[in-house]
């Protein structure tokens, strides 16, 4: 399964964002700029995020995105989802029943077995993604990182970061 560029980049800005001060936003614009991606395709996930209640939209000049919630209450599979939209990835459109010498319908009674273990692989993996918190990935990045993904998130971020009230 191949997932489109735009989850990665959405999960990348939402953890840009957990790093962001009480009553910080950032605009769509720093979050391309910092990634180095298109604004507008950024910006199209950054609405989507927005209207699965994962980051909060602040308007005007000084406004931009911030975290909607906890980074632990965001898990990886609510911005996937909020990305590429709810659809199971393996679609079965039952070309089984089709092509030349048809067998009895009586034989396609139950589902068909191919898409079952489909969607069984696709409940695996969104049940991963949807225990792997944006905390847990903050986690995780510190155990490796020597200070210098911290360092460049923190000096991109005291730069680009707007301050607004909460």
């Amino acid at each position: 399964m191949k997932m489109g560029d735009g989850v990665e980049q959405a999960i990348h800005s939402v953890a840009m964002l957990s790093g962001l001060s009480e009553g910080g936003v950032l605009s769509a614009a720093a979050l391309a700029e910092f990634h180095g991606v298109s604004t507008s395709y950024l910006l199209k996930h950054l609405q989507a995020l927005s209207g699965a209640g994962i980051l909060d939209t602040v308007p005007g000049p000084k406004g931009g995105y911030r975290l909607a919630k906890a980074p632990k209450e965001i898990s990886l599979l609510d911005i996937v989802l909020a990305v590429e939209g709810s659809a199971p990835a393996f679609r079965c459109a039952e070309i089984r029943q089709r092509g030349p010498n048809p067998v009895s319908d009586h034989l396609f009674a139950q589902p068909c077995t191919i898409n079952a273990a489909m969607l069984k692989a696709e409940r695996v993996y969104r049940a991963e993604l949807a225990k792997t918190s944006l905390a847990d990935i903050s986690i995780d990045l510190a155990a490796v990182d020597d200070g210098s993904i911290a360092a460049r998130g923190c000096a991109f971020l005291e730069i680009h970061e707007r301050k607004t009230a909460r």
